[in-house]
């Protein structure tokens, strides 16, 4: 019988212990803040790049225009050794991505670079006088423009086709 109680003691200290452990991780839990929401990402000023860019490129280069305030620009860029390429990216109002990407690569690969992998489908969609062409697959959605010799404007994102609308009827070159 002496055995029966040692062993009844160490089962009951292992219970004791992992309860204790269980307290000071639910208390570490507790302590550790829990924010869901995504970044506030700081908006910034792309006047000297557009500047810098429509100087530079070979291209009318694209920005948006009349856009409410709750579109946020968060990244801009412009790589005239790479393409002459211009990237300026949104956050929207109901914190989705969009960005334009124009170039003068390969129209191809560019396409699948800025869209990160997405195909044409044959939706075809007229925004204002010109047509664009939708893209899906990929890890974003795109509009691409149609006939634009020489470069390849693209909008895309994580937002929805009625927002990459919005943003494409948004833009202009002068």
């Amino acid at each position: 019988m002496a055995g029966t109680n040692g062993k009844q003691k160490t089962v009951r200290d292992m219970i004791l212990s992992l309860a204790l452990i269980g307290l000071a991780a639910g208390f570490i839990y507790l302590l550790v803040p829990h924010d869901d929401h995504s970044p506030d990402l700081p908006r910034v000023d792309y006047r000297v790049e557009l500047l810098t860019a429509r100087r530079a490129a070979s291209y009318p280069v694209a920005a948006p225009q009349g856009l409410s305030g709750a579109w946020k620009a968060t990244s801009v860029r412009f790589q005239g050794e790479d393409g002459d390429r211009w990237h300026l990216g949104y956050q929207t109002p109901d914190g989705q991505y969009v960005q334009i990407e124009q170039s003068t690569q390969k129209r191809a690969d560019f396409i699948d670079d800025a869209s990160q992998g997405a195909t044409a489908t044959k939706t075809t969609e007229k925004i204002g006088d010109r047509t664009w062409t939708h893209y899906t697959g990929g890890r974003y959605d795109a509009l691409v423009l149609d006939n634009t010799p020489g470069s390849t404007t693209v909008v895309a994102g994580t937002a929805s086709f009625a927002q990459l609308t919005k943003m494409a009827a948004a833009l202009r070159t002068s």
